[in-house]
Parts: structure tokens; sequence; C-alpha cells
């Protein structure tokens, strides 16, 4: 299987775009025109460069407004044909995408198109090229794929097939299932790309919202399950026209695209098995099953802070490293490591951005699998000196300079090998594992996050949702396994103003900015943190004037609500108990919470004012961090 991205997929001149395509892993590479007249470069010294960098020159696109023309009109489209065919010769590439016509002038029917390629195509095989035609969805007399299919069979030319591209299928809402009565050798080329499920113009949807397979809503799966089944043996290629993206880093973009294709392709052969593709054989997604630990790197009077406050949610500091600057604090199976290291990664992030979370251990089934399936999309495995008695945790490097290990079955007994125990676990305070991990970012990198997950583990996206803070809008999406053991929520900050932004802004871009613990009785574990010292996060009484005003609660209830700060909601028969403690090293938190009735949310609707609540007790704006 040969993997290739059209250059209008990604950011920046067209140099940059050939390097980041090969360092991302692509086979190939399709020209968009629009990128060759703004290089300076001759057409032999483009192609000659796409080839040293390892790629192949495999489409030209688009040509316009070709068939369906008549007199002088009909005449001046084979000039531009043969125009184009000089310049794909020069580049060294040969086949030339025809997308179908929007022209005023053009005429409507199959035979007079058929007649039109039947003569492009004796006009391409003089020059040893190929025509490839593909239906827009807003074409003027041919939107559908089923219509340009048959356009190139009565055409009947060998160097001339057809396009298939996923969007113009998928988002006319054509059912792809038609593609499989299409021979496969009459394909010349396919075309990806999926969307979010906006009801829009198709056009203007087209040209500004497309994303990479597995970031929308469309089903991609389906359609290359189809196209495999027609014995296609070509190109796999994404097209992808996306604002977010043009203003994007141009690596990071390709690397994207690739781990996309990857993972869509081996999705397609997992359920289509009879299908013959080639690609390697690699590891399903994992189905993670908890959270084997948090790491944060601290120093100072910092880590003295957060080691006081994880004894006021009832904590108990169990064990020290055996050779590093480590304390493992526990609470059920809640597992959280503070690395007062002043070397290797958790060094390296405390340089970058003082006390955050440098690492997350997850569980799952098998380690070495995890980052296997993670090197097949493109992830760098982490690797850094170990020390004497030190076990090989495999490990793989996530987004924003964070870091993922992996604890199997026979990893479990690290705690007892690399950690020497300093005491027992107490009663603590009701808490027994993490619920979710908040991971911020900026608004244009969720999608770039959100795939990272859903193609390395089994997890589902839900909707995404606007949270409200006084000084702007968050995006929030969350990311869940079916059974619950590992939910993300990913939050996306459009500016520095919001508290979510301005945690990026002060921690130069640390990722987790609060980790939330689960408790099977928030009143009784409120309890037991008042006993302790613990120090929630003030909510106001008009909050709790409101929830007797929306919800059916006993006032004894709302009033034990408000004397330990916990906020609720309710979905259906679901109940969701929150308590938040205060802001720590800059505006990090810990949320703790209780899940009754199947409740499967976050608590959305209490999230302005939660963020209303920290801004109260946060720094002065403009006041710096240290």
């Amino acid at each position: 299987m040969k993997t290739a991205i059209a250059t209008v997929s990604i950011s920046g001149n067209l140099e940059e775009k050939i390097e980041a395509i090969a360092e991302a892993g692509f086979d190939g590479v399709e020209i968009f025109e629009q990128d060759f007249i703004a290089d300076a470069r001759s057409p032999r010294e483009v192609g000659e460069r796409i080839r040293a960098a390892g790629l192949e020159l495999m489409l030209f696109q688009p040509f316009r407004d070709f068939e369906g023309l008549t007199g002088d009109l009909r005449r001046k489209a084979f000039d531009r044909a043969e125009r184009k065919f000089d310049l794909m010769q020069d580049l060294g590439c040969d086949l030339v995408l025809v997308c179908s016509s929007v022209h005023p002038e053009a005429a409507g029917g199959i035979d007079r198109a058929a007649a039109d390629f039947a003569e492009l195509g004796d006009r391409a095989a003089a020059r040893d090229l190929r025509v490839g035609y593909e239906a827009l969805a807003w074409g003027r007399h041919v939107d559908d794929h089923r219509d340009a299919w048959e356009i190139v069979r009565r055409a009947d030319h060998p160097n001339v097939g057809l396009i298939l591209d996923s969007f113009h299928t998928l988002g006319r809402g054509i059912d792809p299932e038609t593609i499989r009565r299409i021979p496969g050798d009459r394909i010349f080329f396919v075309q990806l790309a999926d969307a979010p499920n906006i009801p829009m113009d198709l056009l203007y949807w087209s040209r500004h919202f497309r994303n990479m397979p597995g970031e929308g809503d469309l089903d991609v799966t389906a359609f290359m399950r189809a196209v495999m089944a027609t014995g296609y043996a070509g190109p796999i290629s994404l097209e992808i026209f996306n604002d977010q993206f043009r203003g994007g880093m141009p690596k990071a973009i390709a690397r994207d695209g690739y781990r996309s294709l990857v993972n869509l392709m081996d999705e397609v052969r997992r359920k289509e098995p009879a299908l013959q593709i080639d690609l390697p054989d690699f590891p399903s997604p994992a189905a993670p099953e908890g959270v084997a630990f948090v790491e944060f790197a601290t120093r100072g009077d910092e880590a003295q802070a957060i080691a006081g406050l994880l004894g006021t949610m009832g904590f108990t500091r169990v064990a020290r490293h055996v050779a590093k600057d480590l304390e493992l604090w526990q609470q059920g199976d809640i597992r959280i490591v503070l690395n007062a290291e002043t070397r290797g990664h958790a060094d390296t992030a405390y340089a970058a951005s003082g006390t955050n979370i440098c690492d997350i251990g997850l569980s799952v089934g098998s380690a070495a699998d995890t980052v296997d399936r993670a090197r097949a999309l493109g992830t760098s495995a982490f690797v850094q000196e170990r020390g004497a008695g030190e076990l090989d945790i495999p490990a793989i490097r996530g987004l924003g300079g964070s870091v993922l290990h992996f604890v199997d079955e026979g990893l479990a007994d690290v705690w007892q090998i690399e950690f020497k125990t300093t005491a027992t676990p107490e009663n603590g305070a009701g808490l027994f594992r993490v619920d979710h991990i908040a991971q911020t970012m900026s608004y244009d990198e969720m999608l770039s996050w959100s795939l990272f997950y859903t193609t390395l583990f089994r997890m589902e996206k839900q909707p995404m949702v606007d949270v409200v803070d006084p000084d702007g809008l968050v995006r929030s999406q969350a990311l869940s396994t079916r059974d619950g053991s590992l939910r993300i929520t990913l939050n996306g900050a459009e500016t520095h103003r919001t508290l979510a932004g301005g945690f990026l802004a002060d921690s130069f871009g640390a990722a987790v900015q609060h980790i939330a613990l689960i408790t099977d009785d928030i009143f009784a574990t409120g309890s037991a943190l008042a006993a302790l010292g613990f120090a929630s996060l003030p909510m106001t009484g008009n909050y709790y004037a409101d929830l007797a005003a929306r919800f059916d609660l006993a006032p004894e209830r709302i009033a034990a609500m408000q004397s330990m700060n916990i906020l609720y909601d309710r979905v259906g028969d679901g109940e969701f108990f929150q308590l938040y403690s205060r802001p720590f090293s800059g505006s990090m938190f810990f949320e703790l919470v209780e899940r009754r009735g199947g409740y499967d949310g976050y608590g959305a609707p209490n999230a302005p004012f939660r963020i209303a609540a920290q801004k109260r007790l946060g720094r002065p704006k403009g006041m710096p961090r240290h």
C-alpha cells in the first residue's frame, strides 16, 4: 500500500511541505497546481527535488472545466490540456486529475463527456500519460461518482480512469457500497478526507472544514472497505482543505495525516479480513485498563506544598525510590509520584514548565504491543538512561512534550522493585482511582490530540461542548473507553485570558491542568477531607440557591453540599457530584467526583462557576507566576 498526501493539505511553502511529507513517512505526493506556480524552481527542478526527498510524484491536480464544452471553448480546453501535459512531463508525473466541470457553458450528456475523454485519452497516451476523472460534489452536470464512472466506462480508453474522493461521495450522502461494482483496475487514484457533520453549502464545507480520517463524522472506513473490495491496488492519498491546518505546523499536520491513513487501513483490514491490504502487521488498538500512576516534576517549596495537599486529601507517602529523588503517594489504586530529580525527562520538563505533570502511566494488557502500535502509527518511543535495578517500562512521546508509560501485568511489581516502602496506605478519604485526566492545549491542536488517542486506544469521542470562561470560550471534548476505565478531556483554549489559556502561557505548554479522582460517597469523602484540613474551592451562595430552583433536591442535601462546596449536575437518572481543591503551582488543581445512576458526563454546566471561583482565588492579571 502506497500512501500520499496533497500539498494543499498542509501549510508552508512547497519546500517545507516536501520536507514534512517525506519526514512523516509518506511514499508520495499529489502536487497542487497553486503550490507549484508559487515556487520559483522550474518544473524539472521541482520534480527532481520531490524524488530526491524519497517521494513519488503521484498526481498533478487539478485540471478544471474540461468536458462538455463546444466550439472555441472546447478547442481551448484541449489546448490547456496539452500545456498541462507539457508541464507533467517536465515534472515527471504521469497522472492528472480532471474534476467534473462547473463551467456555466458546459453541456451535459454522458456520451458527450465520454467522447471528450476518449479524445483526451488518445492525446495522453501519445505522451505515456494518464487521465483521472473525479466527480465534484457540486459539479454542474456530474456530481456523483456513479456518473463519473459511466463516463469513464463509455470512454473505454486504457489511459482514462476514475478518481474517487471520500468527501465527494460521503458529503453528498451517496452509499459507498455502490463503489464495489467498479472494476479496481479502472480506478486510478483514491483521495480521502473526513469532515464534521455541519449542515452547510457543500463547496464551502469542502473548502474549509475537511479533516483527517478519524477526526470527523463521515464513514471513511466504509468508503475504503468498498474501494478495497474492488481489487484496487493503487495509492491511498489525503486531500484536505482546512483553515485550521493552513495555519498549523507542516510537520505536525503531516504526521497526523500519516497516522490517520495507517490507522484507517488497519481498521479496514480488521473489519474485512478477506481483503488483500499491503500493510505491515502490527497490534490492534489497546484497551486501557486505567491510570497506573501520575508523575509530577517538582522541586523545593512547591514539592512540599503538593505533599501537604496530598496529605489533606487522604494520601499516604508509602515509598521512596531506591536510587532517585522520587516519592510515591498512594490512596486506593491511585499512585502519585513526586519527582525532584535534577536529570532526565523530569528535570527537562521542570526546566521548561515549572511544576507540572510530566508523565502518565497507563495500565494496558500488553505494554510492548501498545508501543509497537504507536510506532507503526508514527509515534516515537521514549527512552532514557536507566539506573541499576530499574525496570525497562515501555513508553512513548505524547503530544506537547508529554510522556506516556505503559504498565502491564509483567511490570506490576515495579513498585516493589524500584521503591522502598516507608509506610502502608491508610484508610484515606475514600478516593480509589483516577476518574479522568484533563489536558489543556491551544484550540488548533485539539484534532491532533483526539486523533492521537483514538488511533492508539479503543476510545470513543463525545460531542464537543463550549465551556464559558468569564474571559473567553474554551472548547472541550471528552474521550473515553466504553467501560470508563480511561477518560480524558481535551480542553482547547483560544485566548490566554481564559483559565486554560493562562495555564498554557504560564507553564509554556504543559499539558495536564487537573486530575479528577473518584469516590463512591462524596459526602463521606468531604467529611474526611474537612477533618484532614483540606481547603476546598469556595462556591457562592448564589450557586446553591440556583440549584434549589433547578433541581428537586432536599434542602438538607443542598445545605450539606454548600457546607462542603460540592457542585451538582443531573442528566436523566444520572447524578454527578464535584468537589475541587484550590489552585496550586499556578492554576493546577484536583477534582474529586462521584458518579451515580450511569452519569457519563463531566459536569459541564458547572464549569463557568468553577472557573469564576478559581479566578477569584488566582493572582491578579498580569502578575508573574514566580
